[in-house]
This record gives C-alpha cells, structure tokens and sequence, in this order.
C-alpha cells in the first residue's frame, strides 16, 4: 500500500518519543507534527534531519484502513494500547 496523498494521520494520531527538528522532546500522542503541512504533507519527507520512526513508517491497509478516518481511529487506538 502507498500513503494516501494529503492524508497525515501517521503525523498526528500517534506518539513520537524521538526528538523532531523543532520538538527537541517527541511529539504528543493527537498533536499535529509542526512539519505538517496545511495540505497534510510532510515538510521533512526524503530530508536528513526525518526522524528514523517517520522514515520506517510503512503504509498498510491494517493501521491505514479505508481512509484518512479510518487511520486516525486505528493508529489512535494503536497508540493507546502501546501507552498503557
């Protein structure tokens, strides 16, 4: 499966522990990433300074689903059975 264009959930949905250009301690579980933009397009894709748990991410229809809801909602509840 490839990303869903303009989607972004993987940048806003889940937590993300590892420093970000930016966001020197992680990115809270829910909270837009700031390198996301307006059309929910990552600004650090293909660039260095990417955190390698953004670059691993791969898009799979089992934490994606059908749409950009759908992610949300998965990777949402994904992140709160990781957290607990």
């Amino acid at each position: 499966m490839n990303c869903r264009e303009g989607c972004g959930a993987c940048c806003i949905a889940p937590s993300i522990s590892s420093p970000i250009p930016g966001m020197p301690k992680g990115k809270p579980a829910g909270e837009r990433c700031l390198h996301l933009s307006e059309v929910n397009l990552c600004g650090l894709f293909e660039k260095p300074e990417r955190p390698e748990v953004c670059g691993g991410f791969k898009a799979d229809v089992q934490v994606c689903g059908s749409d950009r809801d759908d992610a949300i909602r998965i990777l949402g509840w994904l992140e709160q059975l990781t957290a607990a």
